[in-house]
Formats: structure tokens, sequence, C-alpha cells
């Protein structure tokens, strides 16, 4: 009796393998719109560094004058800028921050100018420890100042859903809201200028509130993430293309 024979039925390892290639299509679309962004992101972050530097040599310009860039629609992101008054610190906001490692506050002090005009500035940093005004009088400059710093925008709203809620009653902010500043303070919208004063780094009695916190040296490592998301796509298509011919061969 003659041993049964296989039949001539196609071989099932040599089929093209329909299903990986379908599956790993999406990944690697995504890997590509992951680079693609990542590239517009460095040029955006290019452009911005270079504004920065740009904008850091030029004279500083009067309160009034970055207010009307606001009206104007005009990006015044860190433009100097100089305003004389005199500080409300009992309306004093904190805002929730690190510095050089340690936790506090940046201190949200309104500068009330000639005209009845008032300007928000963080005048920088504290401790924990420090954030009522009782245990630093010395950080309360009294009379007439002139404050120089940087212009920063306003919000229009929480940057994200992860960050907290600010908090009225205890006075601790989480995000910059001008808008609750501004009614928590005590003051009508129309006479406070849209937009913060970032002040500069500054000698202040007794040390606080340590001035100059604005990051000036932005990080750039968006073209290290493209390379990588566009060097996995490419080693997505060597792996794929490589498993296609084995199994073909």
């Amino acid at each position: 009796m003659s041993a049964p024979t296989k039949t001539d039925e196609p071989d099932q390892d040599r089929r093209f393998p329909w299903l990986v290639v379908v599956c790993a299509l999406p990944v690697l679309a995504v890997l590509v719109m992951l680079g693609n962004w990542q590239v517009q992101r460095l040029a955006w972050k290019q452009d911005l560094l270079a504004t920065i530097e740009a904008r850091l040599d030029a004279a500083p310009v009067p309160a009034a004058g970055i207010a009307g860039l606001v009206s104007a629609g005009d990006d015044i992101r860190y433009r100097p800028v100089e305003a004389r008054g005199t500080f409300a610190h009992e309306r004093e906001q904190h805002f929730f921050a690190t510095h050089n490692g340690a936790s506090g506050y940046y201190l949200y002090t309104p500068l009330e100018m000639e005209g009845d005009e008032v300007v928000f500035v963080n005048r920088g940093f504290v401790p924990f420890d420090l954030k009522e005004l009782e245990r630093r009088p010395e950080s309360l400059t009294e009379g007439p100042v002139a404050v120089t710093g940087l212009a920063r925008e306003r919000l229009d709203g929480k940057p994200s859903f992860i960050v907290p809620d600010n908090d009225r009653e205890k006075n601790i902010y989480y995000w910059k809201d001008w808008n609750l500043m501004v009614d928590r303070a005590g003051y009508a919208p129309d006479d406070v200028l849209p937009f913060f004063i970032d002040a500069f780094e500054d000698e202040v009695a007794g040390g606080w509130p340590i001035g100059g916190v604005t990051r000036i040296d932005l990080p750039n490592n968006h073209l290290q993430y493209a390379v990588t998301w566009y060097g996995l796509a490419v080693t997505l298509v060597i792996v794929l293309g490589a498993f296609v011919w084995r199994r073909r061969r």
C-alpha cells in the first residue's frame, strides 16, 4: 500500500502577509506625522528664540505703549517694558511656582500708576513660609518706584485640564488668570492694563522676592525628537521589508 501524497496546496508560509502589512502601515503613518510635527515645532522654536534675542536688546517701551500693542493684536511676548508707580502690596496675588529646585510663589503685585491705571508685576519668587506679608516686611517697597521687566501676555483660559483650578479663597494661582487677579484685587477691569510685567532681577531689602524669574534659555530639542521619530519609521520599514522578503523567499 503506497504512502499518502501531499496535495499541491499553496505553501501557507509563503503567502503575502497582508495582515502584518495592514497593521504596520498605521504605525508608520503615526511615526511620520510625529516627525513632521517636530519639524514644525523646530521652526516655531527657532523663530521664537530669534524673536526673544532681538527683543531683549531693544529699549524698554512704556507700559501704555505695550497696552496699545495688545489692543492692536500685536505680539508683546518678551518685549522690554518700563512703568512707574506705587506697589499695592495689600492686594498681592500668589502664583504657585518653583525656583532653583525650591517651591513657593511668584508675587504678582499691582503697580498703581498715574491716571489710575494699574498693571500686575511679577516681582519674583518667595518660598512657602514667606507667603504672608507680615513675614517679610522688608520686601514691601514703599513710595514711587520704577519697574523694568518683560511684557507677558495674559491667557485666554486654563492651559490644560491637568492644571488645578485657582484657589480664590487661599489666594493661590496655578495658572495666570488675569480676570481673577483683577477681580480679587478689587479693581475695575478697564483700569488694569491687559498684560503682566515680569520684573528684572533687582536688589530688594531682605533678599526677597528674587526677581528675574522669566525663562529666557528655552530648551530646543525638537530636531532630536524629529530624528528619533523618523528613525523609528525607517526601522519599521526595514524590519517589515525583511519580514516580507523572508516569507516570500
